[in-house]
């Protein structure tokens, strides 16, 4: 069931928040609750992947064998490739 959420920031912070939600095609509301779910770690392993993540699923080849952990791992690979 969804409800609705009033919440009070400074109107810069909102268009801020407006433009980051905007420029990656999703909207705010879906944004803050992307971000409430990112604070209940014990609920990561049966959601699977991210709602971010999950709509990059298709771009590269076999991805739909990523989880959210093989991806922090190869993001992790590929740092300490660069960085040494």
């Amino acid at each position: 069931m969804e409800t609705k959420l009033t919440l009070r920031m400074d109107a810069e912070l909102i268009e801020g928040a407006k433009a980051w939600a905007r420029a990656r095609g999703i909207s705010l509301s879906r944004a803050v609750a992307g971000f409430f779910e990112q604070l209940r770690p014990e609920e990561r392993g049966k959601r699977g992947l991210d709602p971010l993540t999950r709509r990059l699923l298709g771009v590269a080849p076999h991805s739909a064998h990523l989880t959210d952990e093989r991806i922090r791992k190869k993001r992790l690979e590929y740092l300490r490739r660069k960085h040494g």
